[in-house]
């Protein structure tokens, strides 16, 4: 997130955690400050959920390999 992007998102976050709170949503604002958390993950350390997901994608791929063949099956 380039810019003014990424401190817009923190601070809209952080608005709405503040108005479920208010308004006793806790359960709401915990789920803002755990997104919170999550954009910042993926800001600082560059990883977020698409690589996780292609990362198990190629693992069960290269678990699976040519399960087709090897088995005569069509």
């Amino acid at each position: 997130m380039d810019g003014f992007l990424y401190p817009a998102s923190l601070i809209l976050l952080a608005l709405l955690a503040f108005t479920f709170n208010r308004t006793n949503n806790t359960f709401m604002a915990a789920i803002m400050i755990i997104i919170g958390i999550y954009v910042v993950y993926t800001h600082e350390t560059g990883d977020s959920a698409t690589d996780w997901k292609n990362e198990m994608v190629e693992s069960l791929d290269k678990s699976v390999g040519n399960y087709n063949e090897e088995n005569n099956l069509e």
